[in-house]
């Protein structure tokens, strides 16, 4: 036994810094019954975030309270999440958006359910609230748009109905066996129907304190959003120059 403790400990030390399963040892021919175990857990808590339904209700109310005023609610085409999970291009087109209004702002923020909702319940409005922070100086906002049974491009209707010249959807990503609430940021700039993703920048792996915090990923979003206006678009040409010193990049990892 003696001689596998400097193995152990090194695997300790290594996850530390990562939610990879790595070093799960060997129990004869197969893994050790608690790592069984816990990838069993694992597995249950994605297809849980997958499967939860968003509670639109609450999530508006947190919405609201970030101050750009009440945020409307809209749908997908898809019937449920059954056929959300079906079928992905009735996820990207919308059911009605007679309910959005032009504003003519220059951002617009659509918080979409996606593939976890339960990220977006737990970061979305926390995560707007760091967006608001950084932009609400320098550009005019759109109140919110909340969509369920959502995929990114459905942002791309909604953005042309508020009339806004840049989107930012937050939406919840595809869980894995190590992060099921982990959420991301789609920008488009001069957003319409028929976007691809090549015109998009993504900013992913939003879920503090494990993941990247909601401070760093707003002022990434805010410097993405200056340089798609200078630029005159968004995607594979527009490049993330943004850094922060090692302390910083620290100390927004850790919040809460």
């Amino acid at each position: 036994m003696t001689d596998h403790l400097p193995e152990e400990a090194f695997w300790n030390e290594l996850r530390r810094s990562t939610q990879s399963r790595i070093g799960l040892g060997r129990a004869g021919d197969s893994l050790p019954t608690s790592r069984v175990l816990e990838f069993t857990a694992a597995h249950a808590a994605a297809r849980d975030a997958v499967h939860q339904p968003l509670d639109a209700s609450a999530l508006s109310e947190r919405v609201e309270a970030v101050g750009l005023g009440a945020p409307l609610t809209v749908l997908s085409r898809a019937a449920d999440r059954s056929e959300y999970l079906r079928r992905p291009d009735l996820g990207r087109l919308p059911e009605n958006l007679t309910s959005v209004s032009a504003s003519g702002a220059d951002v617009g923020f659509v918080l979409a359910d996606g593939l976890s909702p339960r990220a977006l319940a737990e970061h979305g409005a926390p995560l707007l609230t760091a967006l608001v922070d950084e932009l609400a100086d320098h550009y005019s906002l759109a109140p919110p748009v909340i969509a369920t049974q959502a995929r990114v491009a459905l942002g791309d209707h909604v953005a042309e109905a508020m009339g806004v010249r840049t989107v930012v959807v937050l939406i919840g990503e595809r869980p894995g066996l190590s992060v099921a609430d982990s959420l991301g940021i789609y920008l488009t700039h001069l957003p319409r129907p028929g976007r691809a993703d090549s015109d998009r920048n993504c900013i992913s792996n939003i879920h503090p304190p494990d993941g990247l915090g909601y401070r760093r990923a707003a002022r990434v979003a805010a410097g993405l959003v200056g340089g798609a206006r200078r630029l005159g678009r968004s995607g594979v040409d527009l490049k993330d120059t943004f850094r922060d010193d090692e302390l910083t990049d620290r100390a927004d990892i850790l919040e809460l």
